[in-house]
């Protein structure tokens, strides 16, 4: 890992209309509109479902690296996460995020340790600490699956 602080750049392009594009360098370039709460046609990612999709993406990655550090053999995770937004004091923002996980161990898995490297991974996500709104998480783990 390089040493801190790590730097992350990333371009956006639009005209008056239509999708902005986003892309940043050896990237792939991402259309986003707004969702369709917001008027948007829906079937392109947002910033709102980026953001909620960075929380998951990063969640999923932390587990990962604590698994492999823990030496916890694991055969899938399923995640997901819904972020609430709403009007506070006239702003709007989340208010709150929550993620259900599914962790699959094998036939001699440890349940709780793997239930407990699941907290950590949500405790040390690094998007979930950079948020001001409240995560909850859900957690079921199944061994021999």
């Amino acid at each position: 890992m390089e040493p801190y602080p790590h730097h992350y750049r990333v371009d956006a392009g639009a005209s008056a209309t239509g999708s902005v594009a986003l892309g940043g360098e050896g990237l792939p370039t991402i259309p986003t509109a707004p969702p369709t709460e917001f008027g948007g046609p829906g079937d392109q990612w947002s910033p709102e479902s980026l953001l909620v999709g960075a929380v998951v993406d990063c969640f999923v990655l932390t587990f990962r690296a604590i698994a492999s550090a823990s030496k916890l053999d694991w055969v899938q995770l399923r995640c997901s996460a819904e972020g609430t937004l709403d009007r506070v004091d006239h702003v709007t923002q989340f208010v709150g995020l929550r993620l259900a996980a599914e962790l699959a161990l094998p036939a001699d898995g440890d349940a709780e340790k793997g239930k407990r490297l699941l907290e950590k991974a949500e405790h040390t996500c690094l998007v979930t600490n950079s948020l001001k709104c409240p995560v909850e998480l859900e957690t079921r783990v199944q061994v021999g699956a």
